[in-house]
């Protein structure tokens, strides 16, 4: 049984009175249960690689007002959007990573992202088109709290080109996946999911910009159910109060 419940607490309450009810009735029924400022404003910490779509669009919908986050630093592997973090007066954190890096490489590159989580306070990991591979030490290390698009909806075709294997399959829709990072790649708990219909007429390049609307869209639609703790987890799937 799962429940989300939204209330306003008496004015003048103080937040270790509420803290120590919610663990009274944690004790009485035997169940988990956390307590969330809504006012408060979590800190996410972006990654992105050579694709800046799904970068732009949380960038955008933040100083817009539209997605109520804090957005402390950028990390890639690339320099790529280094000229957009900085006209949004956000960190750049270039930490590169050759073709053919090492195991041992990797995991010193992933120590720094994880010095740069404790050191910024981080609440949530947003992978906006990241695209290396985790180990399994920081995927343990970022667990529930760390959010990947796919540029598919899973579980069919996975991999770097899924455009180019749904136009070889005719498929009529296609889709994104937004989804917790696991050790098992493109197998965590899914948040969110969104098709849009093609045909036959459109080419791999067609299909790949349909794909990136529908990619910006869902990782922002699972990013906000996330922030605003409308996400619980339950084994390899998730409870999502819309």
């Amino acid at each position: 049984f799962f429940m989300r419940v939204h209330f306003e607490a008496p004015q003048g309450t103080a937040r270790p009175a509420l803290d120590a009810r919610v663990a009274a009735l944690r004790e009485r029924f035997a169940m988990q249960a956390t307590l969330h400022a809504l006012a408060a404003t979590p800190r996410v910490l972006l990654l992105v690689s050579q694709h800046g779509h799904c970068l732009n669009d949380l960038l955008f919908r933040q100083h817009s007002g539209q997605l109520r986050i804090d957005v402390p630093a950028i990390v890639s592997n690339h320099t790529h959007y280094e000229a957009l973090a900085r006209s949004y007066g956000t960190a750049f954190h270039h930490l590169p990573l050759p073709a053919g890096a090492s195991a041992a490489d990797k995991r010193a590159q992933e120590q720094q992202i994880e010095a740069l989580v404790t050191a910024h306070g981080v609440d949530l990991l947003v992978l906006a088109r990241y695209m290396q591979i985790l180990s399994p030490q920081f995927c343990a290390f970022v667990h529930g709290r760390a959010i990947n698009i796919h540029h598919s909806f899973l579980p069919s075709f996975k991999g770097a080109k899924p455009y180019a294997q749904a136009r070889e399959r005719g498929v009529k829709l296609i889709g994104a996946t937004a989804h917790y990072i696991t050790a098992d790649l493109d197998e965590g708990p899914i948040i969110e999911q969104e098709v849009e219909r093609v045909d036959h007429s459109m080419s791999p390049d067609e299909l790949a910009a349909v794909g990136r609307d529908v990619e910006c869209v869902t990782l922002a639609r699972a990013v906000r159910w996330h922030v605003e703790h409308r996400v619980l987890m339950n084994g390899h799937k998730t409870v999502v109060f819309r």
